[in-house]
């Protein structure tokens, strides 16, 4: 599939802007692609007991799988602190990557961005070997 990293990486920096971490002051956002080419967005939203906090990457899942998509090419993740000049690579949290599990193959891309030009991709399957997923439940 044709797609347009840095339009994406521009797209997850911008989610940052959403983010509700009134906690940890921690903003990260995230932009998640379709197969279909459809572009799901997602920020990390608080929570004062911190259990039902959601991450960047979990809510643009959510968003897409609540609206019939559940197969999905690549995702981008930038992250740090609200005020930071400077951003260092995000990766995602053991639950989000579970989640990922969930509904990507191991080709899955998962690509860190500093900026436009800033970025490393890296694959599911490295990301988080040894997973458990619907494989092995269904065989």
């Amino acid at each position: 599939m044709e797609y347009d990293i840095k339009e994406l990486i521009r797209t997850a920096l911008s989610m940052r802007k959403m983010s509700y971490t009134p906690y940890s002051h921690f903003n990260v956002g995230a932009a998640l692609l379709s197969k279909d080419g459809r572009v799901f967005t997602g920020c990390n939203i608080e929570n004062a007991s911190y259990t039902p906090t959601n991450c960047a990457e979990r809510t643009a899942f959510f968003k897409a799988v609540s609206e019939g998509v559940k197969d999905f090419e690549l995702i981008v993740i930038t992250g740090g602190k609200e005020d930071a000049k400077e951003l260092d690579y995000c990766p995602p949290c053991g639950v989000c990557r579970q989640v990922m599990s969930e509904f990507c193959d191991d080709s899955f891309k998962i690509i860190l961005a500093k900026s436009e030009t800033e970025y490393k991709t890296y694959s599911l399957d490295e990301s988080l070997p040894l997973r458990f997923s619907p494989k092995n439940l269904l065989g």
